[in-house]
């Protein structure tokens, strides 16, 4: 929690000196929220942070409820806000859900994920105050987490006592965002 206010202050402070973009993710329509600040840095760079969540206690049967946040920094060939952007992330997320794997299956798994890559996108200006923008992310994902059966909330996994691990390379975020500008 402490990371997360220093993370706030840290944006906020930095639009009063720069143009700054609140964004919102297209996925927030379909109950799950995306939101991100964009700030300027140089004349092709910027920084964001975006925090996106799925509240969804229940589908199917199984859980589907993770929290992620990445912090990205960004470049952009023409200027900063225009066109196509190239970025590198560095994000953790948070759940409570099946695996892509296991779903309609009796298991879950509660754990956590450290995850680095890159984003490619595009912002298209639509006036003064409102863009869209297009991207989408990958990179590597390090899981850890523990196994539970649905029906009895018991271990299924053997190891018992410490986290299971897996990683894999994958694209892990996207979206369209709705962009507005503060300043």
């Amino acid at each position: 929690m402490k990371n997360l206010t220093l993370s706030i202050v840290f944006l906020l402070s930095l639009t009063a000196f720069s143009q700054t973009k609140a964004k919102i993710n297209a996925t927030t329509l379909i109950g799950i929220p995306g939101i991100g600040m964009e700030t300027g840095l140089g004349k092709k760079t910027t920084f964001q942070l975006d925090f996106t969540a799925s509240l969804w206690k229940s589908i199917n049967g199984g859980p589907q409820e993770f929290y992620m946040l990445f912090p990205e920094f960004r470049y952009y060939p023409k200027q900063k806000f225009d066109g196509f952007f190239f970025g590198v992330h560095a994000g953790g997320s948070k759940y409570n859900m099946q695996k892509w794997n296991y779903i309609n299956t009796d298991y879950y798994q509660i754990g956590y994920s450290m995850m680095y890559g890159a984003t490619i996108g595009y912002q298209l200006k639509i006036n003064e105050k409102f863009s869209f923008e297009v991207f989408l992310g990958g990179g590597s994902q390090q899981g850890y987490y523990k196994g539970y059966r649905l029906s009895t909330g018991e271990r299924y996994d053997t190891n018992k006592t410490d986290y299971n691990k897996s990683g894999e390379w994958l694209p892990y975020r996207g979206g369209v965002m709705i962009n507005y500008k503060l300043n």
